[in-house]
């Protein structure tokens, strides 16, 4: 039997203090609402979504910090135990190679190794499979994109895409 009556306050409490960032934040998403007028329900001003959208974030962030402060919440530390870092790092890697490579290769010659390096060692996929999905993603996109929207892409050195 757990005596739920008795929850220890901590500071590390990580749901704790995200409820008061969110708190905060809601304040600020309310004062900014504020300061661009509310208007009326019939003809609403430019503030008027953005003040009732930090009422509800308000509204949401008290909700978790008043559950942090009676049902007790994880630590700052245990939120991280066993976090991997190598994937995230190597797609971060990999779309900053991506921003540089966009321009002077353009865009299929840049995502299109992009796609296959993401497919091959971020999550591994067949290479049967992620050959064909590199090349004909990138291509669909760059289809959707140059001739259904009309939207300029990068073509690089080599004009091709």
């Amino acid at each position: 039997m757990t005596n739920d009556t008795n929850v220890k306050f901590r500071l590390n409490n990580s749901e704790l203090w995200g409820g008061l960032v969110g708190l905060g934040l809601g304040g600020f998403v309310i004062w900014s609402g504020l300061k661009l007028k509310l208007g009326t329900i019939n003809d609403p001003g430019s503030g008027f979504v953005l003040f009732y959208t930090g009422i509800l974030m308000c509204l949401f962030a008290a909700s978790i910090t008043i559950a942090a402060l009676t049902e007790g919440g994880p630590t700052f530390g245990s939120r991280w135990v066993d976090t991997r870092w190598t994937k995230p790092l190597l797609v971060i890697v990999c779309l900053i190679a991506f921003s540089f490579a966009l321009n002077p290769l353009g865009f299929l010659l840049s995502s299109i190794p992009l796609m296959l390096l993401l497919l091959r060692v971020v999550d591994p996929v067949r290479w049967p499979l992620a050959v064909p999905i590199a090349v004909l993603v990138p291509l669909g996109m760059w289809w959707v994109l140059k001739r259904l929207l009309l939207i300029q892409l990068p073509s690089g050195i080599f004009e091709i895409g």
